[in-house]
């Protein structure tokens, strides 16, 4: 039977990821009937603790957390924890994901595939599921160029990294269970800052040239990659709108939903953009070598994650369809907010963070490049 008091119980895996936690933080603030269960892996319990303790009083009643992993038979909970949530749980947001390009193989298979694997297990035991929201990406669509539709998934794809492969296959899973578990898929592109507060957890995809921007002395141009193919991001926020509205809408069951930026700009627009909000110029076409030499940059890497993933992403010519998207959240006044109206907060909070991460009396390293590290 549903929660006594509520009308609706949802689970997240994946907490306290940023996109996890940004999910939650809407879903107690905008569902004041909605009760959370949140699960953590052990090792992020503390903070997990850490970002629950931070919630509202009200939101704190509406929300518990749970030690476990998607990698373990039921989850790794207790007995009474799955009966709980068989009987209580309505929607499920499979979040746990490994996302960084780097990772290896069987590391990306293990959480990706088989803690899908697992999730489904447990929602097929959910006596009143309504939806099984799986989280994925859009990079599912390897090195295929041209327009991807969200109906498509093989389609004869070379796969540039191990995320990009198992999240595929985790779709897949997904697919066939769609003939006993009321699921659906979302394929975001890539995510950056919160539009309103700019705020990111993880430097990706377009904050290398924001890094690179901001480490270039000022009376330099900055020297950046170039290309004219899109680069596809959203903002967090409109990613967990979009992620609540449809996972509780009927009419989304069986389908994939790409979360895109329908008016996408190219690389070298984004960089311009990026360049004029932090107040720097753009020079010529980064050289191939001295690109490769600052993917070396100890610095650098340390900020950003797979820095080499992002330029395989501006080098490929590709169009995410969003038909599905815009039909559902047609209506709902959820849409995905131009990049040039929320540029100034991603530089901003990038700009503090970027001070702090290289001020001598933090003892971290600069993103300097020596001699040495030249080709």
């Amino acid at each position: 039977m549903p929660r006594p008091g509520y009308d609706e119980v949802l689970l997240i895996t994946g907490y306290p990821t940023f996109g996890a936690r940004q999910l939650v933080a809407l879903a107690l603030r905008t569902q004041p009937s909605t009760f959370l269960y949140a699960l953590a892996a052990p090792e992020q319990m503390e903070a997990a603790q850490e970002h629950a303790a931070a919630l509202s009083p009200d939101a704190r009643e509406r929300f518990e957390l749970l030690e476990g992993t998607t990698t373990h038979i039921d989850l790794g909970l207790s007995g009474a924890e799955v009966r709980r949530i068989c009987t209580e749980v309505d929607r499920i947001h499979h979040m746990e994901q490994l996302t960084h390009p780097s990772v290896d193989k069987e590391s990306a298979t293990r959480v990706n595939v088989r803690g899908t694997l697992e999730v489904l297990e447990l929602a097929r035991s959910c006596h009143q599921l309504k939806a099984l929201v799986y989280h994925s990406t859009a990079f599912v669509a390897g090195d295929r160029t041209g327009k991807i539709l969200e109906d498509e998934l093989d389609k004869h794809q070379r796969f540039r990294n191990p995320v990009e492969e198992t999240k595929a296959i985790a779709e897949r899973l997904v697919r066939a269970a769609m003939r006993s578990i009321p699921a659906m898929i979302l394929r975001p592109t890539l995510v950056v800052g919160d539009s309103q507060s700019g705020e990111v957890d993880q430097l990706e995809g377009p904050y290398l040239a924001l890094l690179l921007i901001l480490s270039t002395p000022p009376e330099m141009a900055v020297p950046l990659p170039r290309s004219d193919n899109p680069l596809h991001m959203i903002p967090v926020d409109y990613m967990v709108q979009a992620a609540l509205a449809l996972g509780r809408d009927s009419r989304a069951i069986g389908k994939t939903f790409h979360l895109a930026d329908p008016k996408c700009l190219s690389a070298d627009r984004v960089f311009e953009i990026l360049a004029r909000a932090a107040g720097r110029r753009i020079g010529g076409a980064l050289p191939t070598a001295f690109t490769q030499a600052l993917l070396r940059a100890p610095g650098l890497t340390r900020l950003v994650r797979s820095p080499r993933a992002f330029l395989d992403q501006i080098l490929t010519p590709v169009c995410f369809d969003t038909s599905h998207t815009d039909q559902l959240l047609h209506g709902t006044g959820i849409v995905c907010p131009p990049f040039e109206s929320y540029v100034d907060r991603l530089v901003a909070y990038v700009r503090a963070r970027y001070l702090v991460e290289t001020s001598p009396d933090t003892g971290r390293p600069s993103l300097d490049l020596d001699a040495d590290d030249l080709p």
